[in-house]
Formats: C-alpha cells, structure tokens, sequence
C-alpha cells in the first residue's frame, strides 16, 4: 500500500474538482452503496466500464491515468456520498475479483475515511492518492463534518 499526498499539481487538481463540481457535471443516483439492496445509496458518474469510454467528461482525467502508467484501465468511478448525522461505514467488498491495481483519489478533506479489513486506515484528505491490490478488501464511511465526501476509484493494469 502507497499514500501519495499532493499528488496533482494545485493547477491541474483545481481544473479536475472545478469541472467535476459544477452545476453541469452530471451525477447519477445509485440507489446502493457497495451491494445492490444494502439499504445505502450514493451519487456516481461512471467514467470507463467494459472496455470502453463511459462519459464525455473522460478526458480530463486523461492527464491523471498516466501520471498512474496505467497498462490497461479496468473501471474508473467517481464516488459521492452525502454527508450524515453519524460516521458510518459499509461492508468491506473488492472492487473486481481479480488481482489488478486499485487508486482512490480523495478530493475534499473531510472526516470520513477508507477502512480496510487488515485494520488500516486512511483519512479522506484533499489530493492525496492511495495505491492497493485489488486482493485487499476495503470499504469507505460517510462524513459527517462536510456536505460529502467524494472520491474516484480507479482499477487497472
């Protein structure tokens, strides 16, 4: 496991969170969380699934998946969860069942963080990047000191 912090430059993180927080970027409603009927939901935009572009938006992070020399991509999710009355977390999952990479990318510094079932922590805190084994479960909580908690997910080759 590998923490990155200030992993873009202010410029380029600026130009990603500006794009992806505007009255124009579109969020989807994902009536769960981590399994579908967990009771949880969250607001997503799926960037790449399947072999394939999902999003018009996909280019601005072209610049991010090759500072990651990045192979060959598998998913690329951005992940935002409301804020709550209590810091919860979910059920500890693997993004794919295979062995490849996974990044989470934290975009807002908030009191939620990413739990992983060995123990470790990470706090969600601005720009900071994590870099893990697929093989490793993990699973994210809420916030409860900010409106959100928003991060991108990223598996790949």
């Amino acid at each position: 496991m590998k923490i990155t912090d200030n992993f873009l430059d202010d410029d380029y993180f600026n130009k990603i969170n500006n794009h992806i927080l505007s009255n124009n970027f579109p969020w989807y409603f994902l009536n769960f969380k981590v399994f579908e009927n967990d009771g949880n939901f969250q607001y997503i935009h799926l960037l790449y699934e399947d072999n394939k572009i999902n999003s018009n938006d996909f280019y601005i992070f072209e610049p991010f998946l090759k500072m990651l020399n990045i192979n060959s991509l598998v998913k690329m999710k951005l992940n935002m969860t409301p804020r709550d009355n209590i810091l919860k977390s979910y059920d500890f999952h693997n993004d794919v069942n295979f062995d490849c990479n996974t990044s989470i990318f934290y975009f807002n510094t908030n009191n939620g963080k990413t739990i992983f079932d060995n123990g470790k922590e990470i706090k969600s805190i601005e720009n900071r990047l994590v870099n893990f084994s697929s093989k490793i479960k993990h699973t994210g909580t809420t916030t409860t000191d900010k409106p959100y908690r928003l991060v991108l997910n990223i598996n790949y080759f």
